[in-house]
């Protein structure tokens, strides 16, 4: 895990060595994201939002393990949530790819586990949830943190 990974997906942002970040990624992506040495894919969509094909199943398929943590919206941008995230990145063995539709709640969650987890005040985990995709979603973050 010691190179950027840079993906074809809405909003890519490779924030770290083997970690990418962004939306939704397609059938090819996934399989790129393989051969690339990606070996936990995080998806942060509810199982309502159907990406057209059967995510956990092609990326079983490839070796990869599939983990699911559903963020439909602010409500669901809870500390629980953010180490749940924590957890997955700490025993992932390998790079991840953690994604949502946009990149947008992945920023927003690694905001919030930046500041719950590892301790960062407000502004600096709010700079890093950008650096890893928050957009829309950053006054809710504000309001959660009470930045």
């Amino acid at each position: 895990m010691n190179a950027k990974i840079w993906l074809d997906i809405p909003n890519c942002c490779a924030p770290s060595d083997g970690l990418c970040t962004g939306g939704r990624p397609r059938p090819q992506d996934l399989r790129d994201a393989q051969a690339k040495g990606v070996r936990t894919v995080v998806n942060l969509c509810p199982p309502s939002e159907d990406p057209g094909y059967d995510e956990p199943a092609l990326v079983r398929e490839l070796g990869m393990r599939y983990v699911n943590i559903p963020i439909a919206g602010p409500a669901d941008l809870t500390p629980e949530n953010a180490r749940k995230l924590a957890a997955v990145l700490t025993a992932a063995d390998g790079a991840i790819l953690v994604h949502c539709a946009s990149g947008n709640r992945v920023g927003a969650l690694f905001a919030l586990k930046a500041h719950y987890v590892d301790g960062m005040p407000p502004a600096q985990a709010i700079a890093e949830g950008r650096a890893h995709g928050l957009k829309a979603l950053e006054p809710a973050v504000r309001q959660i943190l009470g930045a």
